[in-house]
């Protein structure tokens, strides 16, 4: 009877421990991309596809990166069956280049871009324009909210998601 009093007490501690180093290592971690994303009604429908794509690892690294992050009304717009369709296993690859379209390898807040057209590469590889000079687009769709600060990077909500080129 003691020694099962011991092993439950023992299974316990080493819960109560390992909880609070989740708890601990979680809050250190509260603000990146991946988990403001997460903690955000709104973007359901991009974390699913970042999950399913196996980028949530990337999308927490160091960074620093800019995520236009189009919300669920945005994947709405595509056509009927598209999300269901990019979030099959056999085009994991399709997915990636689309989420990845949507990312470039640098910070960059709308105080950078103000006023300038520019066109900037994507982590996917492919190159996007965005204008500023009345508000913001990127690939034609209109940010609706901009710098959101994470510890990586930035993030910027978009009305549209963004196909590469070699998609559309």
């Amino acid at each position: 009877m003691l020694r099962s009093i011991k092993v439950v007490a023992t299974a316990l501690l080493a819960g109560f421990i390992a909880t609070s180093a989740f708890a601990h290592n979680h809050g250190k971690k509260a603000d990146d991309i991946v988990t403001i994303a997460s903690g955000d009604a709104q973007f359901s429908t991009l974390v699913t596809a970042v999950q399913a794509a196996g980028l949530v690892e990337t999308l927490q690294g160091e960074g620093p990166f800019t995520v236009f992050a189009p919300t669920n009304d945005a994947f709405a717009k595509l056509p009927e069956g598209t999300v269901e369709n990019l979030l099959k296993p056999e085009n994991k690859a399709q997915l990636q280049a689309v989420l990845t379209y949507h990312v470039l390898g640098s910070k960059v807040m709308s105080s950078d871009i103000a006023g300038k057209e520019l066109s900037v590469a994507t982590v996917q590889g492919e190159e996007v324009a965005v204008d500023a000079t009345d508000g913001v687009t990127v690939g034609g769709a209109n940010v609706i909210k901009a710098d959101i600060k994470a510890s990586n990077g930035v993030i910027h909500v978009i009305d549209t998601v963004i196909l590469p080129p070699s998609i559309q």
